[in-house]
């Protein structure tokens, strides 16, 4: 069973394709419906993978003050699980299905001072925030990491609009990010917004604990395709269900179980929300916990996990076990 936003499904035309940093492209559409979209919105569209239309979700980069102009950008991701792909094949005059822009992210305008941090394609969540903070002449600071200049989409823009307070952390540059002076400005007035891998995320929301600082001022949107593992194909069993699915690697448990026709509890699809959390009941294999859901502690009692991002691996260290070993497996009890 889905608990959602109102999802209000359009056509819309794509305007604009470009290319603005290697394997990044933005795509602009002009909605059928359309609607302005608020900082940290995002939008669901649906594609063709393997001849079934799928759902994919990406951020709003920016878009009109009317909504009539509607952009994302999409990193060609190596680890896809299709979608990216897709859309990278998109040109102009193209139409697609999209939804409205839904909100999961949202920006509260009122705080004394803000960090934004971007992590990678985690920045097409954050520029927009950054854009409002300026107009508003709040004090913020917008923090983009990356591996390299060329990788970083909008970079040139974003530094030329927020001067100095545009900071950037650039690991083939040798000045990649220290979590720990990240948060040695940022007290109990500052509130902190970030977007980026699971690893970067955690290693925050870490020291942010331990600093004690108040978890409602730590605000965070992830990816679904984020893990501390490269994914592999494992097997998910339901006794309760009489079920037996192979989750391949460019799905996700809870897409495979939704296809053999399992009723599923969901929300938020990003390892957000714990709606879909089952119980694990035995894992032959290791969890790739890949949600911000749960606590360092929870993760390692792998009892439970959040089936919309999280997988299962057969080896700790990532690296695939011999095939006679066959896939990692887990059993569950959906809640």
């Amino acid at each position: 069973m889905a608990v959602s936003q109102t999802q209000v499904w359009q056509s819309a035309t794509v305007v604009e394709v470009s290319e603005i940093a290697r394997d990044i492209k933005r795509i602009v559409f002009a909605p059928e419906l359309p609607v302005k979209a608020e900082p940290g919105s995002h939008i669901d569209l649906m594609v063709q993978i393997d001849g079934e239309d799928v759902q994919r979700s990406y951020s709003v980069v920016d878009s009109s003050e009317d909504g009539s102009r509607i952009a994302i950008s999409v990193f060609k991701a190596p680890l896809s699980r299709g979608g990216s792909e897709v859309m990278h094949t998109v040109s102009v005059g193209d139409s697609m299905r999209i939804t409205q822009p839904l909100q999961n992210f949202p920006l509260r305008v009122g705080a004394q001072k803000y960090v934004l941090l971007a992590g990678g394609i985690g920045v097409t969540a954050i520029a927009n925030m950054a854009r409002v903070l300026k107009r508003l002449k709040a004090d913020y600071t917008l923090v983009f990491v990356g591996r390299s200049r060329e990788a970083m989409a909008y970079f040139a823009e974003l530094e030329a609009e927020h001067g100095e307070r545009f900071q950037a952390h650039i690991d083939d540059e040798g000045t990649s990010l220290s979590v720990a002076e990240l948060l040695n400005d940022v007290d109990l007035n500052t509130e902190l917004y970030m977007c980026g891998p699971i690893r970067l995320m955690d290693a925050v929301r870490r020291a942010w604990i331990e600093r004690e600082l108040d978890l409602p001022n730590l605000r965070y949107e992830t990816f679904g395709n984020s893990g501390w593992y490269d994914p592999e194909e494992f097997i998910v069993r339901v006794p309760k269900l009489n079920l037996e699915v192979l989750v391949p690697t460019d799905r996700s448990m809870l897409e495979a179980l939704e296809d053999a026709g399992a009723d599923m509890m969901f929300d938020c699809r990003k390892g957000e929300c714990g709606l879909c959390e089952v119980r694990i009941t035995e894992i032959n294999g290791v969890i790739d916990h890949r949600d911000v859901f749960y606590s360092e502690r929870q993760q390692r009692l792998n009892k439970k996990m959040n089936c919309c991002v999280s997988r299962a691996v057969t080896s700790p260290s990532g690296l695939r076990a011999d095939s006679a070993s066959g896939p990692a497996v887990v059993t569950i009890e959906p809640n």
